[in-house]
């Protein structure tokens, strides 16, 4: 396994643990290769992440994936910035890093972490489809985000707060 920080940011040199609202200490977050997938996206863009696991039932991935192994969403409203976005792909060690969310694929250190090397990504759109996933742009997410977190599915739902009006 690989893990990685992805940042606007091309000249981080050391990552310095910081406070989060989802810790009790102050870390430093790194996602596993895993479920980078979903974090090649302009920082703040709402979206609606799934895929099938272990519990998901037929029905369920039938309706939502059909042949799909994985799906990211996002407005149509988000789909020139992702288009025109770039993100530098911090490589970061495994040591140091302790398993925070096996589903999301969250790691997290409690020290400073100084990262192995750097990577410029310019074609977002091209990266989510080199990690074999479906993007689908829509008008909304909320309907989707209602029906996917009722669902069996594995899922993640990121900056959902920046989402447009709730229909």
């Amino acid at each position: 396994m690989k893990l990685f920080h992805l940042s606007d940011d091309p000249s981080i040199a050391r990552f310095e643990p910081r406070p989060s609202a989802y810790t009790e200490e102050p870390v430093v977050w790194a996602i596993s290769d895993q479920r980078i997938a979903n974090y090649l996206l302009p920082r703040d863009c709402p979206r609606v992440c799934f895929r099938a696991g272990a519990g998901s039932l037929g029905a369920d991935v039938e309706r939502f994936l059909g042949e799909d192994a994985v799906v990211i969403a996002i407005e149509e409203a988000w789909a020139e910035r992702l288009a025109s976005g770039k993100l530098h792909r911090y490589a970061m060690p495994n040591d140091g890093f302790v398993l925070k969310d096996e589903g999301a694929g969250y790691w997290v250190s409690y020290g400073a972490i100084e990262p192995l090397g750097v990577e410029v990504l310019d074609d977002l759109p091209g990266a989510i489809a080199a990690e074999g996933v479906t993007l689908k742009v829509m008008p909304s997410l909320w309907a989707l985000h209602d029906a996917v977190k009722e669902s069996s599915l594995m899922f993640s739902m990121i900056r959902m707060r920046n989402a447009g009006a709730h229909r």
